[in-house]
């Protein structure tokens, strides 16, 4: 299996859902429809990386 670096666009998109949500836990942030669901959505922010850089190298 060969492994890729991910797209700009799909790592930027990771990162910035990363950093929401670390922002929403460690400051408190209100952030609508992440209150609560911060594992899952740090989850989702991993597996858009780990899909990005296994689809790259198809």
């Amino acid at each position: 299996m060969g492994l890729k670096a991910p797209g700009i666009i799909t790592f930027m998109l990771s990162v910035i859902l990363a950093v929401i949500v670390l922002v929403s836990t460690f400051f408190s942030a209100d952030i609508p429809g992440l209150k609560g669901n911060e594992f899952w959505a740090l989850l989702m922010s991993y597996c858009i990386l780990m899909l990005g850089c296994l689809l790259r190298g198809l």
